[in-house]
């Protein structure tokens, strides 16, 4: 029993998220509602170079309309009122994003919930559990350390869950909507100044913040170990961290030969 509740304590130490309860946050619904990411309100100056395709793209790529890289840095401004759930240097294909959870009246008189997702950033300028105002800037165009051409990655989600952990969920309509046809479906909505309980911490994504903070070590410039250190005596593995270990080095294979066979190259968004 004492072993147990060891290893529990160890487990909370590594990863407090998992230790709290889901909780919520107070938020006004969206007095007049959702407007576009860039070239606010309606897009001004941009275009779509990809968009929404269920079990495909799974959001869109807004572009300046001078190409390349002109719209590097670039204001990105926040859909609507809302409050910030994730706001991070997820590295991999993805670089800065901000996710902003939205509380709004459907059509049919049900209060609803939508995050909306801003990827490639270069800038963030929000931080966690912030509350940000429609058209409010929160960050600026990027290209994820030069993937790809200056481009915002935007997504509107049904599902709370998802997080950066996309793998886990299925990649359809039931948990994306096309985002341009949700900001014009929603661009003016009942005036209310009523406050709404916002569900919070509803991702739970241990691997992903792994993986990222792996990838944050790897680049930097550190020098490396003396080859005549000692290496520090490790435990065994269980076979499911055996696994594990394996899975996320295959991962990391995977995304670094892609970027070596040139199927990653700047211009082409895979997420």
């Amino acid at each position: 029993m004492k072993i147990l509740c060891l290893s529990c304590f160890a487990a909370l130490l590594v990863f407090p998220q998992m230790a709290s309860a889901q909780s919520s946050v107070a938020l006004t619904l969206p007095a007049d509602g959702f407007d576009y990411p860039v070239g606010k309100p309606d897009g001004q100056g941009y275009y779509l170079a990809r968009g929404f395709r269920s079990n495909g793209h799974l959001g869109e790529d807004w572009n300046g309309r001078g190409g390349g890289n002109t719209d590097l840095g670039d204001p990105v401004y926040a859909s609507a009122h809302g409050v910030v759930v994730f706001s991070k240097d997820q590295r991999e294909g993805w670089g800065n994003v901000i996710i902003i959870r939205h509380a709004y009246r459907e059509s049919n008189g049900r209060i609803e919930y939508v995050d909306s997702l801003y990827g490639h950033l270069n800038e963030r300028h929000v931080s966690l559990n912030e509350t940000v105002q429609r058209g409010q800037q929160i960050g600026t165009i990027g290209t994820n350390r030069g993937m790809y051409w200056a481009h915002l990655h935007f997504e509107m989600r049904k599902n709370l869950q998802i997080g950066m952990n996309r793998s886990e969920f299925a990649r359809n309509s039931s948990n994306y909507y096309d985002p341009s046809g949700f900001v014009a479906s929603h661009r003016q909505l009942q005036p209310e100044m009523r406050s709404v309980r916002v569900p919070v911490d509803t991702f739970n994504d241990p691997t992903a913040d792994q993986f990222a903070d792996f990838m944050a070590r790897m680049s930097t410039t550190a020098p490396p170990p003396s080859p005549a250190a000692k290496p520090e005596p490790r435990q065994a593995q269980t076979e499911t961290e055996a696994q594990e270990s394996q899975g996320e080095r295959d991962k990391i294979r995977s995304f670094w030969g892609k970027i070596r066979s040139g199927s990653v190259t700047p211009g082409i968004d895979p997420a």
